[in-house]
């Protein structure tokens, strides 16, 4: 049995830069990869043909940015502090803060040396998860307008705003008449304005033309502002699977859980956090409200019965020790034999840069599934991994 391994495509990393590419190039946009959702950086090579500049959100990313894709950051942060912000301002062509105290903190040791923006809060988002929602009421993130004021410090020349996660065109058209509403004031007194991340315009179904437009009437109301996008999933979205194998079977209370050498909550942790069901080749969902969280309630904590929609289910389970490391139920042609693989679709962004290694278990390998159809084995981890992390 093969260890578990997550495998981009080269070809469909490509297929997504080359929509980035265009649409920078159509609307006249910078367009920048947000290392939060996919920081390989063994594929910067290919990356660095389509786009020039990265996003940071701390000190590691920023010195990522500056050293291993070859250009400074724009980099945002909700807090900076005394022993890093001078190390992140030297990996920083842009950086923002987060709030006016912060600000007046550290201003003066960025001057001059990166281009100083402010993160503001429109108060408006369709993000229905609160747990990514940045404009959800008493958020953390950005100055709502009521507390600018009229006459911005000289050296704030941009805005930086966050409003949505893998949305569509239609929401940022929305969104930006709540932007314009609230912060056009200000705009005369600016350079650039970032919309941030969330464009997920490398989706089937996402409208372009419509993102290109709005875009380019952007310019139009205000040709003087530089427009900056940072996706994060766009760029991997949809580039490769995680592949994991079937280790054992077991039952209980009639659901039986095929359990894997992989683990949702070292691996795959949008599955626990959101909760997200990523699509498993060659099988089909059955069960949409499998919480793995257990109630006070004693009766509500009892397995579910069986019935006939579910029977011959599967719920796969993680190997870690935690109760709640499963995702389920799902419903296979065939019954699942030790060994065989169970394929995760859809598994780069943000899943690898969120891994861990609670209990120490096995890492999966990452790998490029080159054009000429060779895999490259990038990295396997092993002990010393998990190791160095407790130095």
């Amino acid at each position: 049995m093969s260890k578990p391994i997550y495998i981009i495509e080269e070809k469909k990393l490509r297929r997504n830069l080359s929509v980035i590419q265009d649409v920078a190039r159509r609307a006249d946009v910078e367009i920048i990869l947000a290392f939060k959702a996919f920081a390989l950086w063994k594929t910067f090579p290919i990356i660095r043909q389509y786009i020039g500049s990265t996003t940071a959100s701390s000190l590691s990313e920023a010195r990522l940015a500056y050293e291993e894709f070859g250009a400074k950051a724009h980099t945002f942060s909700p807090a900076y502090t005394d022993d890093e912000i001078d190390q992140i301002v030297g990996c920083s062509s842009h950086l923002t803060f987060n709030s006016l105290s912060q600000y007046q903190r550290y201003h003066d040791r960025v001057r001059g040396k990166a281009s100083i923006g402010l993160r503001v809060n429109p108060e408006y988002s369709e993000v229905e998860t609160l747990l990514y929602n940045p404009c959800a009421p008493g958020t953390r993130f950005g100055v709502s307008a009521d507390k600018l004021p009229r006459q911005l410090p000289p050296d704030i020349e941009g805005f930086h705003c966050h409003c949505h996660c893998e949305s569509g065109a239609d929401v940022l058209q929305r969104t930006l008449r709540h932007i314009e509403e609230k912060f056009g004031p200000w705009f005369k007194q600016l350079k650039w304005l970032n919309l941030g991340g969330g464009h997920l315009m490398t989706r089937k179904d996402y409208d372009v033309e419509l993102l290109v437009s709005i875009l380019n009437g952007l310019h139009e109301r205000y040709p003087w502002l530089k427009i900056i996008l940072e996706p994060g999933s766009a760029f991997a979205w949809q580039t490769g699977p995680l592949v994991s194998h079937v280790v054992d079977v077991v039952e209980d209370k009639g659901i039986r859980t095929a359990i894997l050498d992989v683990s949702f909550t070292c691996h795959m942790p949008d599955c626990l956090e959101m909760p997200y069901h990523p699509e498993v080749r060659g099988a089909k969902l059955v069960e949409q409200n499998d919480n793995p969280q257990q109630t006070d309630n004693p009766q509500q904590n009892e397995a579910p019965q069986q019935t006939e929609t579910t029977s011959g289910a599967y719920r796969l389970g993680g190997n870690s020790c935690l109760s709640g490391d499963f995702m389920g139920s799902w419903i296979f042609d065939h019954e699942l034999l030790v060994g065989e693989e169970v394929i995760f679709e859809d598994m780069i962004h943000y899943t690898t840069v969120k891994t861990n290694m609670f209990n120490g278990i096995t890492h999966p390998s990452i790998g490029m599934l080159h054009q000429d159809g060779t895999l490259e084995v990038l990295r396997e981890y092993g002990y010393e991994d998990y190791c160095s992390r407790m130095d």
